[in-house]
């Protein structure tokens, strides 16, 4: 028997409303169908040193010996099925989907077999109509070599395929949405602030879609008792729900410093959280860490993630805010030195709080202004309270 194994990238492609667009003009279809392999998919794969394996009704499978072609030809084909039939209405414009896999093929002359055939079949089947979407193994790949943006959409359960495939996908600009003008981006607000996106679930099971939601719902609410952080309402956050998004472009559209996003993967009754915090303004990331726990009972767990997310959350923003105020200069060398003064009278005096509350009300707006900058404010309000009964110093120098 002619057959043989070999290690090769396969591209799967079908048409999106197939039977739809032939119920309704099948011989204009199937003209249209065969002039587009005819003079764009078929010089576009030798192009690119493939070969169709063959024709499907609706599609068709290729393979390729270097996934960096196959996926290079993919988009290249993708890209010029946009800019075909422009004077066709959009539902009657034909769009491919495409899916691509490297796996060990079983090759025979005019076919190819094995799982990794399946799982590009899989793959398309997951596309948008124009769009592409590529295993895990084909990412890694062409990481580094290919610059095309594939978006993350998690692991996917497939039909018979036995485990989650991890599923990256692309959509070219001219089949994605129609674009409106951005929105102006909000002003940050007088004290820190921070967006929890909805947490991605990597079980695999949209059955614990629930649990992923509520885990988000918990910190929020955690995040909600800060008194001097703001958060973003949860029906705010959720917006972002299923979208490969940008953190600084989630930074702007809700006017925040900070972002907070993570996933869930759920394995034999135990739970694993994992949570990055990251300054929405250049995109660095600023506290990464993870969490597990067992199922038994989920709302205790819920309640104990959301506390300790929330507690390690807390000093690493008052770090990044300290931070972040100490590298900006100021021009009020009057508000320096009762900063220079008031730090010497805490260093060198027990009785640092009282003297404070009387130095602070002679000077209260310019010790609002340092305190604002070196984080004194907070201090000094505590020493009105605690000993003189005074309310904070804003209240005498009125809301900055």
């Amino acid at each position: 028997m002619s057959q043989t194994r070999r290690l090769a990238a396969i591209l799967a492609a079908d048409v999106a409303g197939y039977s739809r667009l032939m119920g309704s003009d099948e011989e204009g279809t199937h003209e249209r169908l065969k002039a587009h392999l005819r003079e764009l998919v078929e010089p576009k794969i030798k192009e690119h040193r493939g070969r169709i394996v063959k024709n499907t009704g609706d599609g068709f499978l290729a393979e390729f010996p270097s996934v960096v072609d196959a996926v290079r030809c993919a988009v290249e084909v993708q890209r010029g099925m946009a800019d075909r039939e422009p004077e066709a209405p959009e539902e009657r414009r034909i769009r491919f989907r495409i899916g691509v896999n490297l796996g060990d093929v079983i090759a025979e002359p005019h076919d190819i077999f094995g799982d990794g055939v399946n799982v590009a079949a899989r793959l398309e089947a997951l596309a948008e109509p124009g769009g592409i979407c590529i295993s895990r193994m084909v990412r890694d790949q062409i990481r580094d070599k290919l610059p095309y943006p594939f978006g993350d959409m998690g692991e996917q359960s497939v039909k018979n395929i036995a485990r989650p495939i991890r599923v990256y996908a692309w959509r070219p600009a001219s089949v994605a949405e129609p674009r409106v003008a951005p929105a102006a981006s909000l002003p940050l607000p007088d004290k820190p602030s921070i967006a929890v996106l909805p947490f991605a679930n990597l079980s695999g099971d949209p059955e614990q879609e629930y649990f992923v939601d509520g885990m988000v719902e918990e910190i929020i609410t955690a995040l909600s008792r800060i008194r001097w952080l703001f958060v973003i309402a949860l029906n705010s956050s959720f917006t972002y729900k299923g979208q490969a998004v940008d953190v600084k472009q989630v930074g702007r559209e809700l006017g925040v410093r900070y972002v907070l996003e993570g996933s869930v993967r759920k394995a034999a009754g135990r739970v694993r959280i994992t949570g990055q915090l990251i300054n929405a303004l250049n995109g660095t990331h600023l506290w990464a860490d993870r969490f597990d726990g067992s199922l038994e009972d989920v709302f205790d767990l819920q309640d104990k993630v959301a506390s300790s997310v929330a507690g390690v959350i807390e000093p690493a923003l008052q770090a990044a805010e300290t931070a972040r105020s100490a590298g900006r200069p100021t021009a009020d060398l009057a508000a320096y030195e009762l900063y220079l003064r008031g730090y010497a009278m805490y260093l060198s005096s027990d009785n640092f709080l009282r003297r404070c509350v009387l130095w602070s009300r002679r000077s209260a707006r310019s010790v609002l202004r340092a305190g604002a900058r070196w984080k004194m404010a907070p201090r000094l309000n505590r020493c009105n309270a605690r000993f003189c009964g005074y309310g904070p110093i804003r209240q005498y120098v009125g809301h900055r």
